[in-house]
């Protein structure tokens, strides 16, 4: 299906409200290849951020932050476990100016299925694909992710929201933040990813991505950021990866996916390997200061083009080479394989304490959308209180006949189970271990999940 919403009108009437007091918010002074490529404009996104929202934490503050989150984790002073596949469900919003699927910018939908695949090699460590590695800090950072299976009304979707405009590319970031604004979809239920053509102030840039927020806590980031903006923009000839599927128009070097990879892990709490700092490839002059608070990738001076395999550019670094495979550099796609054990750490707390990163572990919209009589089984159950802490009770309206309950840890560990035919309504729940649980209910025909936290 097609949803045709007509932009440039929009852009016009919310312009004067909204671009006009962004004029000044063009990206600049962007890292640019020998050949002029510029591979992602995430931290001149969040400079702009930062400018339009004082609210929105520093890096310093987000660093002290995300640093007790894990140090929480380590200690196991919180009840999110590590070893626990995250599924995050994706919508991909394809922008065109109304060219037949598969022409130009309106991508095929395998070049999205293909996207979708090569994210989960990379995210996975996936052995025999091209997103494994030996390195023995390689991660497999236990994230997934799936085309989300309905639209946020609950009717059925494939994950691809394709938009019609009057125009065929963007030409600055004011319009396509402006854009993102009109077609997001819920970003507490949905990971949005925009597929755009570029040009003009953006030609050459190949994406961009919204940082994560922190939870709120000691008053931080009281605006809660620019929730309408979140996700990623890709430009569409670097969306999906030519080693799976070859329609359509791919860009001769960034054709593998992995700048999808590379700004999602921005959204995920990754820096740049080289933490940002202000050192230069072309004259070799490294900024060895600059950290991307993770210890297992070495120092690096500066970003690296191409595939500068065996580059040292912070010699007192203990003789260790810059990790130019790193999905956090700028390498070519085809160089790229790895996330490390620490990055992983980043991602794990960011997706368990993030405002519209930890919400979308519990998304529903991955599964198909509930018939109307399953939609009248779910509400037809509701269970209090919740959080609980010595008793949880439920009540059935409808008179449904529920043949079986169960309930199950975060983990999918059985820990409660009544098959009787008469069902209590209030469950000892006492001797469970402070955590998150999820209670099912099954009649003949159909079954329900909560879920509840137990104080």
């Amino acid at each position: 299906m097609k949803n045709k919403i007509y932009l440039n009108l929009l852009l016009f009437i919310f312009g004067f409200f909204f671009v006009n007091n962004i004029q000044s918010q063009e990206f600049t002074n962007l890292k640019t290849s020998p050949t002029g490529v510029i591979r992602c404009a995430t931290v001149e996104n969040e400079s702009l951020l930062k400018a339009k929202f004082p609210d929105r934490e520093s890096t310093e503050q987000f660093e002290n932050w995300i640093s007790q989150k894990i140090e929480q984790t380590k200690n196991g002073s919180t009840t999110q476990n590590v070893n626990t596949v995250i599924t995050i469900p994706v919508v991909v919003h394809i922008i065109s100016n109304g060219d037949a699927i598969g022409v130009n910018e309106n991508l095929a939908d395998v070049r999205v299925f293909s996207q979708i695949e090569s994210l989960n090699n990379d995210f996975r460590r996936m052995l025999g694909t091209a997103g494994y590695n030996e390195n023995e800090v390689g991660a497999d950072t236990e994230i997934e992710f799936c085309l989300a299976q309905q639209k946020p009304d609950g009717t059925a979707s494939n994950g691809i929201d394709r938009v019609t405009t009057t125009f065929s590319s963007f030409t600055s970031r004011p319009d396509v933040e402006t854009m993102k604004t009109t077609t997001q979809w819920d970003p507490l239920r949905y990971f949005n990813i925009w597929v755009v053509s570029f040009s003009g102030g953006l030609n050459n840039l190949l994406g961009y991505a919204q940082f994560p927020s922190t939870s709120g806590l000691s008053g931080l980031n009281t605006s809660g950021g620019a929730a309408n903006t979140d996700g990623v923009v890709i430009r569409y000839t670097s969306f999906g990866n030519q080693s799976i599927t070859n329609v359509g128009p791919y860009d001769t070097t960034y054709n593998q996916g992995r700048t999808t990879t590379h700004e999602i892990g921005h959204c995920l709490g990754l820096r740049h390997i080289w933490g940002d700092g202000n050192g230069d490839p072309q004259t070799q002059t490294p900024d060895c200061s600059a950290s991307d608070y993770c210890n297992d990738t070495p120092i690096a001076g500066y970003e690296h083009w191409g595939c500068q395999v065996g580059d040292d550019s912070c010699f007192d670094d203990a003789g260790q080479i810059d990790m130019v495979e790193n999905y956090m550099d700028y390498s070519d796609d085809a160089c790229m394989n790895i996330f490390t054990i620490n990055q992983k750490s980043r991602i794990v707390a960011v997706m368990n304490n993030s405002i519209r990163r930890k919400e979308l572990k519990t998304s529903t919209v991955c599964s198909a959308p509930l018939s109307v009589a399953q939609q009248d089984f779910n509400s037809s159950i509701n269970i209090y209180p919740n959080p609980a802490s010595s008793y949880l009770n439920y009540i059935i309206k409808n008179d449904f006949q529920i043949k079986s309950i169960t309930i199950n840890d975060i983990l999918g560990k059985e820990v409660y189970r009544n098959e009787s035919a008469y069902n209590p309504t209030q469950i000892d729940v006492s001797k469970l271990a402070v955590g998150t649980y999820f209670i099912t209910f099954k009649s003949a025909i159909q079954s329900t999940t909560k879920k509840f936290i137990k104080e």
